[in-house]
């Protein structure tokens, strides 16, 4: 007979002075990498950043989602790494979506004109929504298909929690819903309950593992969320949580059957949405069309024009073929697409890959508009400043990276980590378009802080000829997440090393706009905090108004509270 399969539950604690964040201006300095002195203006800058936004970050509660176990028709599970010595499923950590119903809680923007880019297709009629009765505009469409009656194979099973229908008419409309995905199972928890570590619903897929996700901050409602969630297998989910609805896109990997690496709606929009796939892709989808089986479309070609750099448009978003999905679809690369962030102007995209490059995108024009490379290996991950004039990234090595985007140039690298850098944030509520600050996660267990103004970016002069060499970065081969993930926890893997001073002559990438300046020739930035949270590693960081959070490959979701803002920011002069 089968062994029944049983659902743990998750767990909460709330450790007592255990594990808090020191944030004060003893932690500061700023080294010229021309010569290892402190730069007096600069230190003077972050000294008044500090002393704005000392203080310390309680940790509040650690709540440990529970693993589900395997499908009893799932393979057995071979771990590719060698070293490691228990199975890995391929799961890229725990990534956790927030949605928050109350304006309050929505982050300050700082953008002074508004937002002015047209609509992605704008001016394609094939693209033009169709007109809505009156009676019901104020409706939201939902997906066609129960989930908890579903009789697919690619779902397992829906568990509801029996007093999550109380809990939801009962709970306070300003409370934060969190969605986060663990192996195979997908949850929806409510933050602000009493019972935080019970979910309200947990989905159980099949013949995947949900590795990324997104919630519609345009549509959402008091009753009504549009989430969309990629796959290891290519497939798409479109849920609808509060009617258990849910609609299967890219079925099988009919457009795409790459496993998706991110996912996003597209800024401004109901109904579309970007996802990004190992095998170099981006593809944008609209979550009510039907799939057809994907072919590559004429465009013109205009990638081959020498004066622009690289994309493949296999299906333009001006195409009047819009009947079904894709909407668009562009090859960038035959690398991984690590993960990309739209820009706060909702016109820009930034784009980073396995190949160590950083592609900044019009996506209106579908036209990639710079490339730069990393100083060594693959890039991970990529995040924008809220005023959308910085770019920060983070990789395997072992830097965070701070890029002009209306210089277009490096303006610091930040050494603090001692492994991969996985994800990367800012902090709207402590930047004023003067001043910035910004943390950063990895797989060294490590969560860091990081403050940083215009003025303290100065470039250290070069202090040995040598130096000015450029060199082009080197280029590692695809590796994927779980196989890091397993060797860093076994202190197996060969490392990056971010000390590394030698360069690579006539390695030069041909498709790279831009040298990688070396180190001598790089501001060099230290965090103002660094602390191991845990013991395994860390993927994924948000900010809230009132917290920290992060979560980590074996399911810690933990949460810190912002220390009290008892000293007034004043204007201050660089």
């Amino acid at each position: 007979m089968a062994v029944p399969v049983v659902e743990t539950n998750n767990t909460i604690s709330h450790p007592e002075g255990g594990c808090p964040l020191q944030v004060g201006e003893g932690n500061c300095s700023h080294i010229d990498a021309s010569d290892g002195t402190p730069c007096s203006r600069a230190r003077a800058t972050l000294l008044t950043l500090n002393l704005i936004y000392s203080g310390t970050y309680t940790l509040k509660d650690d709540l440990l989602l529970a693993t589900p176990p395997p499908h009893p028709s799932e393979a057995p599970i071979i771990n590719p790494n060698p070293l490691a010595t228990v199975p890995s499923p391929p799961t890229a950590g725990v990534k956790v979506s927030l949605v928050s119903l109350d304006p309050r809680k929505k982050p300050p923007t700082f953008l002074k004109s508004g937002i002015t880019a047209p609509p992605f297709g704008d001016g394609n009629a094939a693209l033009a929504p169709a007109p809505v009765p009156a009676k019901d505009a104020a409706k939201r469409r939902k997906p066609k298909n129960n989930i908890i009656k579903s009789s697919s194979s690619f779902v397992s099973r829906v568990i509801t929690h029996e007093t999550s229908a109380k809990r939801l008419s009962d709970r306070d409309t300003n409370g934060v819903f969190a969605f986060a995905n663990i192996n195979r199972a997908f949850q929806w928890l409510d933050l602000n309950s009493a019972q935080k570590e019970e979910h309200l619903t947990k989905v159980l897929f099949t013949k995947a593992h949900m590795l990324c996700h997104d919630i519609n901050e345009m549509t959402k409602t008091s009753s009504h969320l549009d989430i969309v969630m990629g796959s290891s297998a290519g497939d798409i989910i479109w849920y609808e949580p509060m009617s258990q609805k849910y609609a299967r896109i890219n079925k099988n990997g009919v457009i795409n059957n790459s496993p998706v690496t991110n996912i996003k709606w597209l800024p401004g929009s109901e109904n579309l949405f970007l996802a990004s796939h190992a095998n170099g892709v981006l593809v944008v989808y609209d979550k009510e069309k039907e799939d057809a089986l994907f072919t590559p479309e004429v465009t013109g070609h205009p990638e081959k024009d020498p004066a622009r750099l690289p994309i493949e448009i296999l299906k333009s978003v001006n195409s009047k073929n819009q009947k079904t999905n894709p909407v668009a679809l562009w090859k960038l690369a035959n690398k991984r697409i690590s993960h990309f962030s739209f820009a706060p102007d909702h016109r820009h995209l930034a784009v980073v890959l396995d190949d160590g490059s950083l592609r900044l995108m019009d996506y209106l024009k579908e036209e990639v508009l710079d490339i730069f490379r990393s100083y060594y290996g693959g890039l991970i991950c990529v995040c924008w400043s809220p005023d959308g004039k910085y770019i920060v990234t983070g990789g395997q090595d072992d830097l965070v990276t701070i890029w002009s985007f209306p210089e277009r140039r490096i303006v610091a690298r930040c050494q603090g980590h001692n492994s991969w850098v996985s994800a990367v944030a800012f902090d709207p509520w402590r930047c004023d378009q003067k001043t910035y600050r910004f943390g950063s996660v990895g797989d060294d267990c490590r969560l860091l802080l990081w403050d940083f103004s215009v003025g303290m970016l100065h470039r250290p002069r070069a202090h040995h000829q040598a130096s000015t060499r450029h060199r082009s970065s080197l280029v590692v081969a695809s590796t994927q997440t779980l196989n890091r993930h397993r060797a860093d926890s076994g202190g197996n893997r060969m490392r990056s090393d971010s000390n590394r001073t030698e360069k690579f002559e006539g390695d030069v990438d041909p498709l790279a706009s831009h040298p990688v300046e070396p180190r001598a020739r790089t501001a060099l930035l230290p965090p103002i905090m660094s602390k191991i949270v845990g013991e395994d590693p860390i993927c994924w960081l948000g900010f809230q108004k009132d917290c920290i959070m992060t979560s980590s490959l074996e399911g810690h979701i933990r949460t810190w509270d912002r220390p009290n803002d008892s000293v007034v920011k004043q204007e201050h002069r660089l």
